[in-house]
């Protein structure tokens, strides 16, 4: 698989349910998420979540995609997901390992639309515009900060 692209933008919400936050970079930290984030846990133990609400992704071509079909104005900050991509195969990297500058990541899983984000944008249309473009969750595997406009590219071994 080769590809390249980039990181976008980079959103965190402080709290569950607050407006999502634009920031220039993050601090990725493996087991307890991103910096500031809403799922952000201060300490790993007993009360870790899952992997899978570390670190989501978004591209900002299925965003304008879904906005085009389904006549909507979705914005990055909109989509409730971390990293906006610009150039990255979201949708194939699920089971691989990949860097966002220099955190390396593991993909997981798709992440499709929810309820609660349709409720959150009050707009229905969201669940069918999202459907298989919703983007990706990821694990932080290493620890470290990344930017806007920091490469996002298949991990090499």
């Amino acid at each position: 698989m080769t590809w390249s692209g980039r990181v976008a933008a980079i959103f965190n919400a402080p709290a569950e349910g607050a407006a999502t936050q634009a920031v220039e970079q993050v601090r990725a930290i493996p087991g307890r998420g991103l910096e500031g984030d809403r799922n952000f846990r201060h300490a790993p133990g007993p009360t870790h979540k899952n992997p899978d609400d570390e670190l989501t992704l978004f591209s900002l071509e299925a965003l304008a995609e879904a906005n085009r079909e389904h006549g909507l104005s979705l914005r990055p900050g909109d989509t409730r997901r971390n990293v906006a991509t610009e150039g990255v195969p979201l949708n194939d990297l699920a089971g691989r390992e990949f860097t966002l500058g220099g955190v390396r990541v593991r993909g997981l899983e798709l992440c499709e639309p929810c309820l609660h984000l349709s409720e959150l944008l009050d707009e229905p249309r969201v669940l069918r515009a999202l459907v298989h473009r919703g983007g990706l969750r990821a694990q932080i595997l290493s620890e470290g900060t990344f930017r806007i406009g920091d490469s996002i590219a298949p991990a090499t071994d």
